[in-house]
């Protein structure tokens, strides 16, 4: 055990279940409540998230929970694992937190917890984060994602005012994995692309790679598995010469062949090298 003082760590919350529901197929809706979320607040961001806390079995951490405190006393290898959420929604007033999980059997983590809780269930939580929001006097607003990104697409579009011009793409298993989504009146065209068997992201990067873009300069939203953020990034830089400050939010969610630990921990590397390479292929 280290001796090292306990660093502060992000702000705790201890949620309880108190809804589950089936949205499709492979998309499970979960809302937490309860008095642990009386500290919890989000600002103006559409893509706020949280780090969902999975306590290692057999391991007795200290209470209150605290992340900084485990992280600073206890053997990495004691660490809880956690893995990253989008806030698919925030009711203040109610105190409920709405948060979408992709579930695919017994792979993962997060996705066969969320298949098994019942209401009363309790999750400790970190955050919330976030840095996008779509700026009411841009050209047009350019929204692309798979599964993962879909809650911080529909609460982008559901943001917008009225009038605003924005073309999504969503890629999703299939036609069964559609979700009706809110956004205000004006030419928002949204496009939902099917997998189908294809690997993830060949459908996104064919759709937005072809799409004819409305006039203008939009601000840009690209989030989901990292190659194929990479191949949108160049496209939109390289090809389709979108200045850098355009490029509002662009990152991979989560990368094939890795889970988000071993992801998280080169993804920084990962960002600052292709944003480089491609910065200089941009000219």
């Amino acid at each position: 055990m280290s001796d090292r003082p306990a660093r502060k760590g992000p702000q705790t919350h201890r949620a309880q279940v108190v809804h589950k529901e089936r949205l499709t197929p492979h998309m499970i809706r979960v809302v937490f409540g309860g008095e642990g979320l009386a500290a919890f607040a989000t600002g103006e961001c559409t893509d706020h998230y949280v780090k969902l806390v999975f306590p290692l079995p057999d391991v007795d951490y200290p209470e209150p929970f605290d992340i900084g405190e485990v992280r600073a006393t206890m053997p990495r290898a004691a660490w809880p694992r956690t893995r990253t959420y989008t806030v698919a929604g925030w009711d203040p007033e109610a105190r409920r937190l709405t948060i979408d999980f992709v579930h695919h059997g017994d792979e993962g983590l997060a996705g066969p917890w969320a298949d098994a809780a019942r209401p009363g269930d309790e999750l400790y939580l970190l955050g919330p984060g976030g840095g996008y929001a779509p700026e009411p006097d841009a050209d047009w607003h350019l929204l692309a994602g798979d599964e993962a990104a879909l809650p911080a697409i529909a609460a982008a579009l559901a943001a917008l005012p009225a009038g605003a011009r924005a073309l999504a793409f969503i890629e999703v298993a299939g036609r069964e994995e559609e979700q009706k989504l809110d956004y205000p009146e004006g030419p928002i065209e949204v496009v939902w692309l099917h997998r189908e068997g294809r690997q993830v992201g060949e459908a996104l990067v064919a759709a937005v790679t072809s799409a004819v873009f409305p006039p203008g300069e939009p601000q840009v939203f690209v989030h989901g598995e990292a190659h194929t953020v990479k191949a949108l990034r160049r496209h939109l830089r390289h090809d389709r010469q979108l200045p850098r400050d355009r490029m509002k939010s662009v990152s991979g969610y989560w990368r094939r062949g890795s889970d988000e630990d071993g992801w998280q921990s080169s993804k920084a590397e990962w960002n600052q090298r292709i944003e480089a390479e491609q910065e200089a292929a941009a000219g």
